[in-house]
């Protein structure tokens, strides 16, 4: 018990109770109890395989996350991480860097050894990412002193202490601290409820706080979270962010589908007319396997095309409705470069750097990442009035250092028309691009809950006496 118990220690995991409930853990949390679990069984000879073993991490937690990850192979293990985080990359003793894209244009060993291998490899995305180029505050340095706010009073859900905090409107907002300091019941269950309770009228449960004050200058507020995008194979990127009824539209405009009086709902697979009588539009039907996990196979008659063989006869530029929708974003910003409306849609998906996605991929093949981006673009597709206050939980798990920037050009798009971006995030990228910074902490559990420091990333820096995040930004910046 004495070694278990002193594992979960030195994973940082001391202030957690023993009768704590699993479902009330962070996801960093939940991460380090699993691997105290196999840090206290002694095998050896065992090939360990984790992902993204630090999504939800803080910087100060990487490296015992790294520590512990060396004792295990030091046993006679082997670790095989996939991971997008820097230290943990630096730390490893071989990386092995697919691609040299993503999706179609991936798939490839474009470099394999230490970092100073792949950085020799011009085709390695990694290598030049992590060339050791000094950091810097890239920052647009919003003056959100100047501007209205909306503040948070008494705050005292889960472990707050009761605390008071601002969030500067129409800035991008970080909220950092380590695992467990309160980020989530601050920004999710306090701000993000008792606004849409103020907002639509409604009495629904919300963290705790005395009161919430300059919610009006807000019109609505929205949380991009990971959930899918859709629970059926029926839903597709294609008919979330809006523009298949447009693609249709195309279909039902041409010469043949004229003839034969097509209209656009012949051209969709919830449609019995238009879609395939056999699979009904599935295109991959599920099959029970009882005791096994359930399995999707192409449909026998129209082959995983979805449509009958009347609507596949009508085609667009040389293209059929299925061939559209296996066409990836990518493909599809050139192949409807002459509609604006669908061009446009196509191009978001595109900024949020999900080009690889198929138009018509089964939103439950969709990463939680992914979905999370696929919502974003659908965000940027609707006209903007400004005035939209948006949450995310950590937009960078499952992205690569080069997606992290295609990310944060889409976050300050976003706040350029007018709104405010509030963001849960470790990722010291996004950090040193915010305009504002919460830091909670100092610990987690019942030592966190305490605001330790706001303001400017530079305003920050000054604060690395009292705050985890403010010495590991320092430090990073200082990475050559």
């Amino acid at each position: 018990m004495l070694t278990r118990l002193s594992l979960l220690d030195q994973l940082g995991l001391s202030y957690l109770a023993l009768a704590r409930s699993g479902n009330t853990l962070s996801g960093g949390e939940a991460q380090r109890v699993r691997l105290a679990a196999q840090l206290g069984s002694n095998l050896t000879g065992v090939c360990y395989i984790l992902d993204e073993p630090t999504i939800g991490l803080h910087a100060r937690d990487n490296r015992v996350l790294i520590e512990a990850l060396k004792t295990l192979r030091n046993r006679g293990n082997t670790i095989l991480v996939v991971e997008h985080d820097e230290e943990t990359i630096r730390a490893a003793d071989t990386i092995i860097d697919l691609g040299p894209g993503a999706g179609e244009n991936g798939g490839q060993l474009v470099a394999t050894g230490k970092l100073s291998d792949l950085k020799k490899v011009p085709a390695s995305v990694t290598g030049a990412l992590l060339d050791g180029h000094p950091k810097k505050v890239t920052s647009r340095l919003r003056p959100y002193k100047e501007i209205p706010q909306i503040t948070v009073k008494g705050a005292t859900a889960n472990n707050l202490k009761n605390v008071a905090i601002d969030f500067p409107l129409g800035c991008l907002i970080a909220v950092t601290g380590v695992s467990g300091s309160g980020k989530s019941t601050l920004l999710k269950e306090t701000l993000y409820k008792g606004l849409r309770n103020r907002l639509l009228k409604q009495r629904y449960p919300a963290g705790q706080c005395r009161d919430i004050l300059g919610w009006n200058h807000l019109k609505r507020v929205l949380e991009v979270d990971h959930s899918p995008i859709g629970r059926t194979p029926r839903s597709i990127p294609a008919s979330y962010v809006g523009f298949l009824s447009d693609i249709r539209k195309l279909f039902a405009m041409t010469p043949t589908a004229r003839a034969r009086g097509y209209q656009p709902g012949r051209f969709s697979f919830n449609v019995a007319e238009g879609r395939c009588a056999a699979c009904k539009g599935q295109g991959r039907p599920k099959v029970e396997m009882s005791f096994l996990p359930d399995v999707y196979v192409p449909c026998e008659v129209c082959q995983g095309k979805r449509f009958n063989t009347e609507t596949l006869a009508v085609q667009y530029k040389g293209k059929t409705i299925a061939d559209v929708l296996e066409m990836t974003f990518a493909e599809a910003t050139r192949f409807f470069s002459a509609i604006p409306a669908v061009r446009r849609a196509v191009q978001f998906v595109c900024d949020v750097g999900l080009g690889y996605l198929c138009l018509g991929q089964p939103s439950p093949t969709l990463s939680g990442g992914e979905a999370q981006r696929v919502k974003l673009a659908q965000q940027l597709v609707k006209s903007s009035n400004g005035h939209t206050f948006y949450i995310l939980d950590e937009p960078t798990t499952g992205l690569h250092l080069a997606d992290v920037q295609l990310l944060i050009s889409v976050l300050q798009e976003l706040v350029d028309e007018g709104n405010t971006v509030a963001v849960i995030e470790h990722n010291m990228e996004i950090i040193k691009e915010a305009d504002y910074i919460i830091d909670l902490g100092p610990e987690g559990g019942d030592d966190g809950g305490r605001l330790v420091a706001s303001g400017s990333p530079k305003e920050l820096l000054k604060c690395s006496k009292v705050s985890h995040t403010a010495r590991c930004f320092k430090k990073y910046l200082k990475k050559t």
